[in-house]
C-alpha cells in the first residue's frame, strides 16, 4: 500500500505495525452490534469494537491464528446481515528523493506572525510566493477564522510555539486516547543520531526530511521512527496558509509510516461528528477500498472538503482516497513551476497540483524541517479551502472546488486544472452567485 505520499522517502514494506497472530477484519453489518456479535458467537471470531460510522454497521473484528482466515472470511461474508468483509489492511508510506538546498531553508530571521513568532524562511519560501498566502490573506481579510482542518496523520507535536495556539481536540486512534500528540511515539525525547550530526540541511534516509535546526534537536531516523515528524510538518504548513483556522490532530499512523485502514476510518467518521469543515490526508492506498468510499462519501454529504495527496511513484495512476468522487486530489510541482518528477500525474486522478519540493514547516520540539512529495503539496489546498471557507461566509463549501480550479495553468494538462493560487482561489468564489 502507498501511504503518506509524503516527503523524500520510499516505500518500506516493513515498516508496519508489530506483527500480530490475528486475523483484522472489517465487518459492515446490517443488524449493528447485536448482529456482528452473534456472527462471532457462530464463527468463533471476536468484536474488537465499533468504528464511528453514523449507522453503526461497521465494526473492526479479529480471528484467532487457530482459524483459517480465507475460509473464515467466506464464511462469515455469507452470515445473516453481514454486507461486506475486508481485511484491515495496513497502509504505509512512500516518497521520492530530494535535491538541493534553497537559500530560504536557513532564514531564521524572526517574524511575527498572527500571534506568534516564526521563521522568516518559513513565510517567504517560494512555494508560499507561487501561491501568493500573502496576497490572498491581506485582499481578502481571510486568515481561516472559524474553521476546522482535521489533519489524519501521524498526529502533532502539542508544544510547538507555532501550533500550539491553533490546535483544536484531536484523537489518537493507534493509543484510543484524547489528543493527538505524536510525541508519545518517543520515550524520554530526542535521541541522538550519529548519521545527522551535521548543522546543515540534509536529505535524511527516514523520508524526505531536512531538519533545518540540528542545533536544538536530534534526528530520529531508522524503521520504527521513519515517519515520525510528518504530521507535525503537514499541520505547520495548514497553518502557514490559515494561520487563524483551527487544526484538529488526528493521529491514524505510527512514527513508522504506518496506519490500519480501521484507524483511518474511524479518523474520518471522528472529524466529521465532530466538526471538522476540511480534511487533510497527505497519505493513499494503491488498491481501492469500498470502506473508505463510503467513508469519504459520507464526509461530502456532510459537506467537508475532502483534500488528499495524488502520491510520490512518478506514475500515470490512481491512488485512494485521491482518486474517489468529491476528492481533491493533489499533485507536485517544484520551486521553478513544473511537474515533479516524482509526483504522480494524470487526469483522473489529479485535480491540481501544489509546491512540494523544499517544503519548510514546523518539526517537533519546536524546530523546523523541509520536505519534498505530495504530502506537503496537500496541505497548501487543504490551508486554501480553509481560508476560502472562512473568508466572512463569502465562500460556502460548494463553492470551494470551484474556486481552487481557478488555478494557475502552467501548460501542463497532466497535472488537473494547474497549480494552486490562492488569491485566484478566493477571487473566484468570491465572485460566485
Amino acid at each position: 500500500m502507498g501511504w503518506l505520499a509524503c516527503l523524500v522517502l520510499v516505500v518500506v514494506s516493513a515498516c508496519t505495525p508489530a506483527a500480530e497472530a490475528q486475523t483484522r477484519l472489517i465487518v459492515t453489518d446490517s443488524l449493528g452490534l447485536p448482529g456482528i456479535n452473534l456472527t462471532c458467537l457462530l464463527m468463533g471470531c471476536n468484536v474488537v469494537r465499533g468504528l464511528g460510522d453514523p449507522n453503526g454497521q461497521l465494526f473492526l473484528v479479529t480471528l484467532p491464528p487457530i482459524l483459517n482466515p480465507v475460509t473464515k472470511l467466506l464464511q462469515i461474508s455469507l452470515q445473516l446481515g453481514v454486507l461486506s468483509v475486508e481485511v484491515d489492511q495496513v497502509v504505509s508510506q512512500q516518497g521520492p528523493v530530494s535535491t538541493g538546498t534553497p537559500s530560504y531553508m536557513t532564514d531564521e530571521t524572526p517574524v511575527t506572525y498572527y500571534g506568534t513568532t516564526v521563521w522568516q524562511g518559513y513565510l517567504v519560501q517560494t512555494g508560499n510566493q507561487l501561491v501568493r498566502t500573502g496576497q490572498a490573506q491581506a485582499a481578502f481579510n481571510a486568515a481561516g477564522n472559524g474553521v476546522i482542518v482535521a489533519d489524519i496523520d501521524t498526529g502533532v507535536d502539542p508544544t510547538h510555539p507555532v501550533l500550539q495556539g491553533v490546535l483544536f481536540d484531536g484523537y489518537d486512534f493507534t493509543r484510543n486516547v484524547s489528543g493527538g500528540s505524536e510525541l508519545a511515539d518517543v520515550s524520554g525525547g530526542p535521541t541522538t543520531s550519529q548519521n545527522n550530526a551535521e548543522a546543515s540541511p540534509t536529505v535524511l534516509d527516514q523520508r524526505t526530511v531536512a531538519v533545518l535546526d540540528q542545533r536544538t534537536v536530534a534526528v530520529l531516523d531508522g524503521g520504527s521512527y521513519s515517519d515520525f515528524g510528518h504530521g507535525t510538518m503537514t499541520a505547520g504548513i495548514i497553518h502557514l496558509v490559515a494561520p487563524q483556522a483551527k487544526i484538529m490532530p488526528l493521529k491514524a499512523f505510527s512514527a513508522n509510516g504506518s496506519a490500519y485502514d480501521s484507524d483511518i476510518l474511524r479518523a474520518i467518521y471522528y472529524a466529521v461528528a465532530n466538526g471538522a469543515q476540511v480534511m487533510n490526508m497527505s497519505w493513499n492506498y494503491s488498491s481501492y477500498s469500498s470502506d473508505l468510499a463510503q467513508a469519504i462519501k459520507y464526509a461530502n454529504s456532510k459537506g467537508v472538503i475532502s483534500v488528499a495527496s495524488a502520491g510520490n511513484s512518478g506514475e500515470y495512476t490512481m491512488v485512494y482516497p485521491g482518486g474517489l468522487p468529491g476528492v481533491i486530489d493533489v499533485a507536485s510541482t517544484s520551486n521553478e513551476d513544473s511537474q515533479s518528477t516524482f509526483t504522480n500525474y494524470g487526469v483522473p486522478p489529479v485535480f491540481m497540483a501544489a509546491p512540494g519540493e523544499g517544503v519548510v514547516t514546523t518539526y517537533p520540539w519546536g524546530t523546523y524541517a523541509a520536505g519534498w512529495g505530495t504530502s506537503f503539496s496537500t496541505p497548501f489546498v487543504a490551508g486554501a479551502a480553509a481560508l476560502m471557507l472562512g473568508a466572512n461566509s463569502n465562500c460556502p463549501n460548494w463553492t470551494v472546488p470551484v474556486g481552487l480550479a481557478d488555478a494557475h495553468y502552467i501548460g501542463d494538462i497532466n497535472l488537473g486544472f494547474g497549480r494552486l493560487d490562492t488569491y485566484q482561489a478566493m477571487q473566484a468564489c468570491n465572485l460566485l452567485p
